[in-house]
């Protein structure tokens, strides 16, 4: 049994601020006043934590931990303002890895390609025998060049699969190296991952591990995982005798198929899943549905047309999307939907509300992921289905967000990623940042959270800065909400009696200084299951 005492403890629940916590076995005991926690465990072994600032270890509630892993040893394009600074991190990762078969680069931003439309000759000018596949920023587009096209076995008459784009020269029809939403995510993703062996995999989950826990996190929610991640999860969990390094979610990834039957089959598929892996540690809780694209490259499911007077259809209409939602929800599984369009957001909100109808009132806990546009009266429904709004404050940063506001051309931009309303409206807002698309840091996205500013690039002006929430709410947010937006609220997301002691010490008090400090913030410690951890182990 240890005391922790003499520190500033944000427990983010009531009361939201304590002296001391007792841990025995893992498990806080104990959270209170220094006197009362003496009185308590006065033969305790004693750690004095100095005045030192501690809360609840963060809850990343979206990433994607494999490709986070994997993404580390990309080449990061994120900054580049033109081709003439991309070409030279290409060409030094060509030359880094000699023997290489391919490159893997992420982070571009549309604004840094001539007429925001990336093309296979600007990549062939860096680098032309290799392959090179370059994700977008978002993962929602990838950019090769024509020797990943031809080892991919993409041409001009290779049809687009369902729920993607192959871009093509509008005079030509010739295939111009730009793949759009699943010719990216899955065809082109897929076989990347099918290049990918075993070893890799575990190497780079073990990194994302450690990049976590060095930044706080002792939780996450894995989105849109196949059998290949969570083989990976699941030999780790093996190798830790049972445990993880950190507290996992699963999503289960339900592809758009020719007919309903295929789409319910993964739901199945998925239930069995969740039946054999419900542990502390490891969790298949739910599945994930892809409803529609991003905004940045006009592929969101919008109510009203882009700047440039287009429009996409969502992946998944609604009488494709409902028996999916209502097979899942009467499984007992969480269903987490992708919506960024407001038109995806509304299709969302039906799909559960036709479970809602054909169920009848079991207990249920369904995500709405991004939710970047969504109006006024859908958020009054979200709150109102007790649907959990999925967000990450870093896709709000300035430094990303130009051609973002240019593709709606319109006030829209003014309430884009509106946190207030959503709590206002009595929704449980849930924070994460969706790594690799964004960084994972959690104190930097708390930054974001409570400014609207840049935490890429510190000093532009904020975006929409109304918008900005108090750092009590955010804290909580990517803390106790995320723990309940992962179905983790009964383990961990609050130090209160009677949950696991994953917690976090940091260097300094966020809410004594400017929110500017939380850029400069270190983590100088993390517990999870009461045990401090290694950095980088």
């Amino acid at each position: 049994m240890t005391l922790y005492r003499n520190g500033r403890i944000f427990t983010t629940a009531e009361p939201a601020w304590a002296e001391s916590m007792v841990v025995d076995d893992g498990v806080l005991t104990f959270v209170g006043d220094d006197a009362a926690a003496q009185a308590f465990a006065p033969d305790a072994e004693t750690v004095d934590l100095e005045g030192a600032f501690v809360l609840p270890g963060f809850i990343d509630s979206h990433t994607h931990l494999v490709a986070f892993g994997e993404s580390l040893s990309q080449v990061d394009l994120m900054g580049t303002a033109n081709l003439s600074e991309m070409q030279p991190l290409v060409q030094a990762a060509v030359a880094a890895a000699p023997d290489a078969v391919r490159i893997l680069g992420r982070n571009w931003l549309p604004t840094s390609i001539p007429g925001g439309a990336p093309d296979r000759h600007m990549l062939d000018a860096m680098e032309s025998e290799k392959p090179v596949y370059l994700d977008c920023f978002d993962s929602h587009s990838m950019w090769l060049n024509t020797a990943a096209l031809r080892e991919l076995g993409v041409d001009d008459d290779t049809p687009d699969p369902i729920g993607g784009r192959i871009a093509r020269d509008p005079e030509t029809g010739v295939a111009t190296g730009l793949l759009y939403e699943t010719a990216s995510l899955n065809l082109a993703a897929r076989f990347l991952t099918s290049q990918v062996t075993d070893d890799d995999r575990d190497r780079a989950l073990q990194t994302a591990f450690s990049q976590y826990l060095a930044s706080g996190v002792t939780a996450a929610v894995d989105m849109s995982v196949g059998t290949a991640e969570l083989d990976c999860l699941e030999r780790q969990l093996a190798h830790g005798n049972g445990t993880l390094p950190i507290r996992v979610a699963v999503h289960w990834l339900v592809d758009l198929c020719a007919t309903e039957a295929e789409n319910v089959a993964q739901v199945q598929h998925a239930a069995k899943l969740a039946e054999r892996l419900n542990g502390p540690w490891l969790r298949v809780t739910g599945i994930k549905i892809m409803v529609d694209g991003v905004i940045d490259s006009c592929t969101a499911a919008m109510k009203l047309p882009y700047a440039d007077g287009s429009n996409a259809l969502p992946i998944w209409s609604l009488e494709a999307l409902g028996p999916v939602v209502a097979a899942a929800d009467a499984a007992g599984l969480q269903v987490a939907m992708h919506a960024i369009g407001d038109d995806a957001s509304d299709i969302a909100l039906s799909a559960i509300e036709h479970a809602h109808a054909v169920n009848g009132p079991i207990p249920r806990r369904h995500r709405i992921e991004h939710l970047e546009t969504v109006t006024p009266e859908n958020i009054r429904r979200l709150a109102g289905l007790g649907v959990v709004a999925s967000m990450q404050p870093v896709h709000a940063d300035p430094a990303i967000i130009d051609n973002w506001v240019a593709m709606l051309g319109d006030d829209r931009a003014k309430r884009g990623m509106p946190w207030p309303e959503i709590t206002a409206a009595g929704g449980v807002l849930a924070f994460g940042t969706d790594a690799p698309t964004a960084p994972h840091r959690p104190l930097p996205n708390m930054y974001v959270a409570t400014t609207r500013c840049s935490a890429i690039t510190p000093g532009l002006p904020a975006n929409v800065p109304e918008l900005s929430l108090p750092m009590a709410e955010a804290l909580a947010h990517g803390t106790k909400d995320a723990a309940y937006g992962g179905r983790f609220d009964q383990l961990t997301g609050q130090l209160v009696a009677g949950k696991a002691a994953d917690f976090v010490v940091l260097d300094r008090n966020p809410f004594t200084g400017a929110e500017v400090e939380l850029l400069t913030t270190t983590v100088t410690s993390t517990y999870v299951a009461g045990q401090p951890v290694t950095f980088g182990a």
